[in-house]
């Protein structure tokens, strides 16, 4: 945790000018798509800026649910829908990817620290 001089050089300025309101729609079976919508300062909508979209699930896994997000390529609702089946597949894979070198780093460790563990005595 920070001491106290540490946090007082956080910047915790709003930038006022990339405001959104959140948005979020549900299947209630496996989707879940959030819009953001961009807004003004004054709360009202901003027409200039599009909205962006996020989709996001949970896979179960024997070590318990394992959420997969990613940024929908979508300008509209429907788009972001039809995007989502795909996009959830690449952050799956995605994320399979980096457990599998995550795993890998942690047998290259462990190989290395029994390695350099053993103690080797002269005849």
């Amino acid at each position: 945790m920070p001491n106290g001089a540490e946090g007082q050089n956080i910047d915790f300025t709003v930038n006022k000018d990339n405001l959104y309101r959140e948005e979020s729609v549900t299947d209630l079976k496996v989707a879940s798509i959030r819009k953001m919508v961009p807004i003004k300062p004054d709360g009202s909508e901003d027409p200039e800026r599009s909205p962006v979209f996020f989709g996001s699930t949970q896979l179960m896994t024997p070590e318990g649910p394992l959420p997969i997000q990613s940024q929908l390529s979508a300008a509209t609702l429907d788009e972001a829908m039809n995007e989502f089946p795909s996009a959830m597949r690449k952050a799956l894979d995605q994320t399979i990817d980096r457990l599998k070198k995550m795993q890998q780093e942690e047998q290259q460790q462990g190989q290395q620290q029994q390695g350099g563990s053993r103690i080797y005595t002269p005849y």
